[in-house]
């Protein structure tokens, strides 16, 4: 079987003083409208004359055009990716799916519309969001094990099936990618005893990891 490269941002090391490993599920939402300010790590959309202001880090996934050239471009030239700014200017209609995070709209995906749409954008459901997170327990070349606390004094253990799509977060990531290619075994980031928050979807009997972010190393 061929080694399994997963893609990995660059991000820096969220440390947490006392991690709590939990499960929840997390309702996302969909803003479309106007960009009225970008900066590489927020965005501010104008929807229905409001403005809303969005937080956007190595996990959000930017479809725009020619975002994946200048994320080849950058890669080659040993950066972990284009800027936010390179890609999404003022002025430009998007939609912007998101979650609300510690009190601040995290963006999980910017995608580029033809127009902001009738009266100046909107506000809609997305889809949901589950977020996981606790110490890792195992890892291989297709999934992720972790444990944790799941309160009352009990525990609880998912494995998440990891492949081409899932995305690492971890300090040094995007540079170790950038070295080889763009892509490295997740074993090169991630390692048991590590605590980690995984976004996931639940799909044929089984739980995918759409991102792994590394939030205290072991």
């Amino acid at each position: 079987m061929k080694p399994l490269f997963v893609a990995a941002s660059f991000g820096v090391l969220s440390l947490v003083l006392w991690p709590t490993p939990s499960a929840l599920a997390q309702d996302a939402k969909v803003a479309r409208g106007t960009v009225t300010a970008v900066s590489p790590a927020s965005l501010t959309l104008e929807v229905r004359s409001q403005e809303m202001t969005f937080a956007v880090d190595g996990t959000t996934t930017i479809e725009a055009p020619g975002a994946a050239h200048k994320s080849r471009a950058a890669i080659a030239a040993g950066k972990p990716g284009p800027m936010l700014t390179d890609v999404v200017k003022a002025g430009q209609p998007v939609a912007i799916t998101y979650q609300d995070m510690n009190g601040a709209r995290h963006a999980s995906l910017v995608r580029a519309v033809a127009t902001a749409g009738a009266n100046g954008g909107s506000i809609a459901d997305g889809p949901k969001s589950l977020v996981s997170s606790g110490r890792v327990q195992a890892i291989g070349d297709r999934f992720i094990t972790i444990r944790g606390d799941s309160g009352g004094g009990a525990s609880f253990s998912q494995t998440f099936a990891i492949d081409e799509r899932t995305k690492v977060l971890a300090k040094g990531a995007g540079t170790a990618a950038a070295a080889k290619g763009g892509r490295l075994p997740i074993a090169d980031v991630v390692a048991s005893g590590d605590f980690v928050t995984i976004s996931y979807e639940k799909g044929d009997g089984a739980l995918h990891a759409s991102n792994v972010r590394v939030t205290m190393k072991h």
